[in-house]
């Protein structure tokens, strides 16, 4: 227990040391599921992150920087050794531009003079927006205009963690770019020579493809998992926060358990409503009643297609 203690004192070291230097915390909500016994949700929840999943996260990313470090700055004659690492670029000025007019409808200010100024203003709103009915919706565009991390032989740096030298070397979920961490590692710790370059930066372009794959059908699955569950809460009422505004409808999540259903605007019946995409909202043409992305609303679930995994909502007016 002592021994815990003091790594968890080292830890905390290590996270405000990381924060100082410019990196971004996004604490993205991750949705699981009570599942009976033949697999059919019984309830979703969101997973509360605590300080030991912080312990073991800031361990894995010493481990991660170290092995970068270490293999980038050993040196075979004039040569640097071939090595996988893991990129993450700044971010795209007008992405970020267009989040920053986002979040200034819900009075945060983000900073874009300078790639330190840009992390410390996200940290700050991924602060003020904690516990608040919009925390997901910035949260998750926030994301969004950020970079995507790939896997490559460039030595590039991390831009979301601040770090020079990264890789994965360890993790939860054994990927395959850790085990050619592992293979690379030992190779040079034996003195052998540098890998092939271009086999390697095959391979991690192939590794990056196969990880948004693999990203996106976990996304469809768990969407399909919570078109499960609300399949037996057709006709039933929640309070929902809209988390987005198309031509054709708009997107309400629900608060209670994340689930998110389209509310055509066709079904809206009080008026005849239009896009608004400059200020993100749909306008009732004669009543001029707006819906603004991040606006509490109340909804009926009206139907869910579990092939298609989409779920329909209807609007309930006051």
């Amino acid at each position: 227990a002592e021994e815990l203690l003091k790594l968890n004192e080292l830890a905390y070291i290590l996270r405000d040391r990381k924060f100082k230097n410019g990196a971004i915390s996004f604490e993205s909500t991750e949705v699981k599921f009570k599942l009976d016994e033949t697999g059919k949700p019984l309830g979703v929840y969101v997973k509360e992150r605590k300080d030991a999943h912080k312990l073991i996260e800031d361990f894995m990313l010493l481990a991660n920087r170290r092995v970068a470090e270490f293999v980038a700055k050993k040196v075979t004659g004039k040569k640097k050794l071939t090595f996988v690492y893991r990129s993450h670029d700044s971010p795209n000025l007008e992405n970020l531009g267009n989040f920053a007019l986002f979040a200034a409808r819900f009075g945060y200010k983000i900073n874009t003079k300078s790639d330190k100024e840009i992390a410390k203003s996200l940290n700050f709103l991924m602060e003020d927006v904690e516990g608040k009915k919009e925390q997901n919706v910035l949260t998750q565009l926030a994301i969004r205009s950020m970079a995507k991390a790939i896997y490559t032989t460039k030595k590039t740096s991390h831009y979301g963690l601040a770090f020079d030298y990264y890789t994965h070397f360890t993790s939860p979920i054994r990927r395959y770019p850790d085990v050619m961490v592992h293979r690379l590692l030992a190779g040079y710790l034996n003195n052998e020579k540098s890998a092939d370059e271009d086999e390697y930066e095959n391979a991690s372009s192939h590794s990056s493809a196969m990880e948004k794959r693999a990203a996106d059908a976990e996304r469809a699955s768990i969407k399909y998992k919570q078109a499960e569950y609300l399949e037996d809460n057709v006709g039933n009422e929640f309070l929902g926060i809209i988390s987005g505004v198309t031509e054709w409808g708009m997107y309400v999540e629900i608060i209670e358990n994340k689930c998110e259903g389209m509310i055509r605007l066709r079904d809206i019946s009080d008026d005849f409503y239009v896009l608004d995409e400059k200020n993100y909202c749909i306008v009732g043409q004669r009543k001029k009643k707006k819906y603004q992305l991040g606006d509490e609303v109340k909804v009926k679930v009206k139907k869910v297609d579990l092939a298609k995994r989409q779920i329909d909502f209807t609007l309930i007016q006051d």
